[in-house]
């Protein structure tokens, strides 16, 4: 699993032009918070099957853009947090113990 930081609005835009492409999931993580990086962990170790791109955005160094993100697709704001994004529309959106990489996978493969 390879994580591009997400640390600007303008890289927001490019990610969802790049959803139209690929599947993009956005990983929203607390510094401050042990089940992120629990969470974090459990991401890192399953293995992937399915061609998703994974953008990092670390919420606490970019709280504005994390609420911006959270306004733009209607998402309430939680942490941890995935956002699973495609054809520039958040499709998918999971927090805390419940973000699956099996269920993110699913997803990402139904049209």
């Amino acid at each position: 699993m390879e994580w591009h930081e997400l640390n600007a609005e303008a890289g927001l835009t490019s990610l969802q032009a790049r959803s139209y492409e690929l599947p993009v999931l956005i990983y929203k993580h607390s510094t401050r918070c042990s089940i992120s990086s629990m969470v974090l962990n459990r991401m890192e170790r399953s293995a992937t099957t399915v061609s998703i791109e994974f953008y990092f955005l670390d919420l606490i160094r970019y709280r504005n853009l994390s609420d911006f993100i959270a306004a733009k697709f209607n998402v309430p704001h939680e942490s941890p947090q995935v956002l699973l994004i495609k054809n520039g529309e958040c499709i998918y959106s999971e927090s805390h113990f419940a973000i699956s990489m099996d269920e993110i996978e699913s997803v990402a493969t139904q049209s």
